[in-house]
């Protein structure tokens, strides 16, 4: 096997610890180019797409690389900021504040983020952590629900990554945090912000990412966690049954996906004579295509073309303060049993000088 150049082994040297978030991606650009090579390491993703390669490759560079890319650059170039994509944007400032967070707490750890598909790339991101003589990892994905598509993915390009490093880091895994209280907390501050600008619709949208519904009888949870979340907002906001439907968006293909979808569920309800909707995407943590184009813009037109007369989209929770502080707990626990803080990292750093020492006394 052929390993990656690493840093040079120092004794004594001490560890260091980073967080490292991982979104799901975007396109460097709203172009077609950019997309193509985008959805070209997107959709090869056995975990995206789980047809035989025989019958997946054919459609993928014969016809989906050939026609959506132009379609896709579009509504990109619809929500994208002076500063670059959404997503992009507000998984850095995520990792930012996460990281003064934890400094504030006392910890020394680094705190970066990475695209599972796209830039800054996950074998990147890893290698320059490396490079900082990094030996711990937390691996936080931001999907609070897990799904194989998503959460797995992460963990098979960092196992892809692993397979070339003379010295794997440590590793701790963050597979889900679909109830974390703090999660809940901050959608429902979310929403009770909302409120008090807005008033209230007469009907609460909690829109999740679709996935084929194959996937649920083959395991996957997420449809389950999914509800869960919304169970545990509406029981934290004081919410009846009644007044919050769950839905699925983003469908791809022709499979059945997780129903009801989000855009019909939103032109029912104005046929009866609804007039009113709060749309939240409690399974997306950073706005993104999916909530600014798909939820904002176009199932927005939906409802209102239906006969529905307003529609509010409420934002993701972004760089909300109570979700950094949501992000703080879920890695600090993470993190224990880590030399983490100053004093710890001193006692760590006498153990390895002794053990230096002793080594050299041994030669």
């Amino acid at each position: 096997m052929n390993f990656r150049a690493e840093p040079p082994y120092r004794h004594g040297q001490p560890a260091r610890t980073a967080v490292l978030l991982v979104a799901l991606g975007t396109p460097d650009a709203p172009t077609a180019p950019a997309l193509r090579r985008y959805l070209a390491e997107f959709l090869s993703d056995p975990r995206v797409v789980e047809i035989p390669r025989l019958l997946w490759w054919p459609i993928l560079h014969g016809i989906i690389l050939n026609t959506r890319p132009a379609r896709s650059a579009a509504k990109y170039a619809s929500i994208w900021t002076p500063e670059g994509s959404p997503l992009a944007v507000w998984t850095a400032r995520q990792a930012q504040a996460l990281g003064e967070r934890l400094a504030a707490a006392g910890h020394r750890v680094l705190v970066r983020h990475a695209m599972r598909y796209g830039n800054p790339s996950m074998p990147a991101v890893l290698d320059a952590l490396r490079a900082e003589g990094v030996t711990r990892v937390l691996v936080l994905p931001m999907y609070p629900q897990y799904a194989a598509a998503t959460t797995a993915s992460v963990a098979d390009r960092l196992l892809q990554w692993a397979t070339g490093a003379r010295r794997m880091p440590e590793w701790r895994f963050v597979g889900e945090h679909h109830d974390d209280p703090g999660y809940i907390g901050a959608l429902a501050g979310r929403l009770k912000a909302h409120w008090r600008e807005h008033g209230r619709g007469e009907r609460l949208i909690l829109s999740f990412h679709g996935v084929p519904e194959r996937s649920l009888t083959l395991g996957d949870p997420y449809h389950c966690q999914c509800h869960k979340t919304a169970r545990l907002l509406a029981e934290r906001l004081g919410l009846a049954p009644d007044e919050v439907t769950v839905t699925f968006q983003s469908r791809f293909g022709k499979a059945k996906w997780l129903e009801p979808y989000t855009e019909p569920t939103l032109q029912a309800l104005a046929a009866q004579g609804v007039k009113r909707v709060d749309v939240m995407c409690p399974g997306f943590v950073a706005d993104c295509l999916e909530t600014l184009e798909e939820i904002a813009q176009e199932a927005r037109d939906a409802f209102l073309e239906a006969g529905g007369e307003t529609f509010h989209y409420v934002p993701c929770l972004n760089d909300e303060p109570a979700w950094i502080a949501a992000l703080a707990a879920l890695a600090e626990r993470h993190l224990q049993g880590w030399p983490t803080r100053e004093a710890e990292d001193t006692v760590e750093l006498q153990r390895q000088r002794e053990l230096a020492l002793a080594m050299g006394a041994k030669d």
